[in-house]
């Protein structure tokens, strides 16, 4: 409906060819609200006419074109022709003049003024309605802010608070807020507009940007100073891109933190635009993860630094480093000598001390082992006067409520000379002769024995100088006492005497006592013949005495067990008796009386030149019959054994007569004398 009226002109314009052209200049649409002014500037041109002046001025409300009348009808606010200004209204008033300047001033403005206001111009034949929008409203409208694209902390920003609305006269201002603060804290430049092309009022706030300002409300207040005070505010939310604000890091686990817990982290922040999309973690590990936020740490060191959390957007930022207090048992415990700086000697005092690096907590106990062995309590360990005895390996502990630890094993060497030798004897003190026997010097000595000496007995050096002393193999003459001497850099020592003792081998007792059977054997074999010697020498001496008052002719009676009976004739022959050689070789000499029928005879066995008749040579012959003694051949012999063959062994001599003439061989049969040895 209101489009109908500028097109029913435009027509009646175009319909008149030759007509003048009119040229207007103004905003577009003008603001207002009820009760406050309303200022229009308006700028027109005429041309084509021959008098560029304008004529008649009607100022119309919300009008409307009439085709029966070919005329515009509305509500007039205001007249003026050449003669006469006419006010229906008195609201309206123009400012301008006949030529170019067409500006109105409405005030007070009412809400109905709302609409088109329009302006029928007339100049000669010339005519014209220019048409000017208003948005009138029964309260002021709300400022608008206008912001820059982005805004980042740090940044200088400077945004505009625009009120399309400015009347000369009319006492309004524009302020600011921003969270808690108000103008005139603020710095803001306020600034209007009365141009053709814009009637508004403006103010500027420039401020320095910052990551709190992020998510506040800024509002741009418009005030009258006169009523009703507050007329309306406009309010935009900041948006400034910051990085991660008061990031901090952490610890979930419950206090206290032990060695080797598992400890759990979290990077916390209160503000970040845009928002944060990955951690980073100090001191790196592998337990980084950037897309999270907790950090989970397992067995955590006793000595593990402190940790930080940085959170990121575009910007990354860090939280302060948080130290995790960690408890622990005691660290770097060790032993430091104190006294003496040198070598430890048997007799020297000595001071040990417990040390250790780092505890938390501090509150410490001390203790001292030895060999494993809990010696005390106390930090120092002192030996007035020290001894072999006292030397091992010595631990020191420390310990507090967390844990204990324990120092390395510190070897307590204790230097001293030779003592407690003695000699060992392997494999024992009593050893057959022929075996080995190893004697060993043992003894005790720091440092170690450098040289042994062996000596005897007899005190006597045996010039040798090894610890074993090896005699292989033994006799008796290494039986005794042997004894050592030990020596080392800081002395001799010496050990006593050990025996040795070296009995005989069953083969040299066997030879022995054989030998001493053998020796009593034959002393009691000589004195037994020493006896039978005298005994039979006696006998002989007195048979001898007898047979020299005889005939000469001892002969022995054969028992009368014989097996074999003499021949009747011839004579016989008869054994004789020797007494001094029995058990020997026995041999017996026969005598046979000489007849007047014997002859010699040449080429038998036996005979001699000694043979001659004589009494005391020439019929003798000697013969000897060698046989073992068969019990009971003599009657004098006591048997003593069962009777054994009579003819084993059993030598014989035949006998032939040895005088002048013939004689009769004897038969074969003859007896003959068994001599036993």
């Amino acid at each position: 409906m209101h489009l109908l009226g500028p097109s029913l002109l435009l027509l009646e314009c175009l319909a008149v060819s030759g007509s003048p052209s009119w040229t207007f200049d103004h905003p577009n649409i003008l603001y207002a609200w009820e009760g406050a002014c309303l200022w229009i500037p308006c700028k027109y041109t005429i041309s084509g006419n021959t008098v560029p002046n304008m004529d008649n001025l009607t100022v119309y409300h919300n009008f409307v074109y009439n085709n029966g009348t070919k005329d515009f009808n509305g509500i007039i606010l205001y007249r003026k022709t050449k003669t006469e200004e006419s006010l229906p209204q008195k609201r309206v008033k123009f400012l301008g003049d006949n030529r170019s300047n067409c500006t109105l001033l409405i005030h007070p403005v009412q809400a109905q003024d709302n609409g088109q206001l329009g302006l029928r111009m007339t100049s000669g034949t010339a005519k014209w309605m220019e048409p000017i929008a208003l948005n009138i409203s029964e309260t002021a409208p709300a400022p608008h802010i206008q912001l820059p694209p982005e805004i980042q902390e740090f940044q200088e920003v400077t945004v505009t608070c625009l009120l399309n609305f400015s009347c000369p006269g009319d006492e309004i201002k524009l302020k600011w807020s921003l969270g808690e603060l108000l103008s005139p804290e603020l710095d803001s430049v306020t600034s209007t507009s009365l141009t053709l092309q814009a009637v508004y009022t403006q103010s500027k706030l420039t401020f320095q940007a910052e990551w709190h300002h992020h998510g506040k409300n800024l509002t741009c207040q418009l005030w009258n100073d006169t009523a009703p005070g507050l007329l309306s505010q406009g309010t935009v939310r900041l948006d400034v891109k910051h990085s991660p604000k008061e990031v901090t890091t952490v610890i979930q686990n419950p206090s206290p933190i032990r060695e080797g817990d598992t400890v759990t982290l979290s990077c916390n922040y209160t503000s970040s635009n845009p928002s944060v999309t990955r951690y980073e973690w100090s001191p790196p590990g592998s337990w980084n993860d950037p897309a999270t936020g907790v950090l989970m740490i397992q067995k955590v060191a006793w000595n593990a630094e402190p940790f930080r959390c940085a959170a990121c957007n575009q910007w990354c930022s860090w939280a302060p480093a948080v130290n995790l207090h960690i408890q622990y048992a005691p660290k770097g415990v060790k032993i430091l000598p104190i006294t003496p700086h040198s070598e430890i000697r048997s007799g020297h005092q000595v001071l040990l001390r417990c040390d250790f690096s780092s505890s938390c907590p501090s509150d410490v106990r001390f203790f001292w082992k030895k060999n494993g062995i809990l010696l005390q309590e106390g930090r120092e360990l002192s030996f007035d006067s020290i001894s072999p005895e006292d030397a091992g390996n010595y631990n020191c502990l420390v310990n507090n409520s967390i844990g204990q630890s324990t120092s390395e094993a510190w070897m307590l060497q204790v230097l001293y000379k030779p003592r407690r030798l003695r000699v060992s004897i392997s494999p024992k003190d009593s050893v057959m002769e022929g075996q080995t026997a190893v004697l060993t010097c043992e003894g005790d000595a720091n440092p170690p024995i450098s040289q042994y000496t062996w000596f005897d007995w007899n005190n006597q050096d045996l010039y040798h100088y090894d610890q074993m002393l090896r005699l292989d193999p033994v006799n008796v003459q290494h039986s005794g006492a042997y004894w050592c001497q030990g020596t080392n850099r800081l002395g001799v020592g010496q050990s006593p005497p050990s025996t040795l003792t070296i009995y005989y081998s069953p083969e040299t007792i066997s030879k022995r006592v054989a030998l001493g059977v053998g020796l009593c054997l034959a002393v009691l074999l000589l004195a037994f013949w020493g006896i039978k010697f005298q005994r039979n020498w006696k006998r002989i001496q007195s048979q001898q005495e007898a047979q020299e008052n005889s005939s000469g002719q001892s002969f022995f009676v054969r028992n009368k067990k014989v097996r074999r009976h003499p021949l009747s004739e011839g004579p016989h022959s008869l054994g004789c008796y020797n007494p001094v050689v029995e058990d020997a070789v026995n041999y017996a000499v026969l005598n046979f009386p000489v007849g007047e029928t014997d002859r010699p005879r040449t080429g038998d066995a036996g005979t001699s030149e000694a043979q001659r008749p004589s009494l005391s040579r020439d019929n003798t012959v000697t013969y000897s019959v060698v046989k073992k003694h068969q019990v009971g051949d003599y009657e004098n012999v006591t048997p003593e054994a069962p009777e054994a063959p009579e003819d084993e062994g059993i030598h014989y001599s035949e006998l032939v007569h040895l005088g002048l003439g013939e004689r009769p061989l004897v038969q074969d049969t003859v007896e003959y004398v068994t001599l036993k040895h």
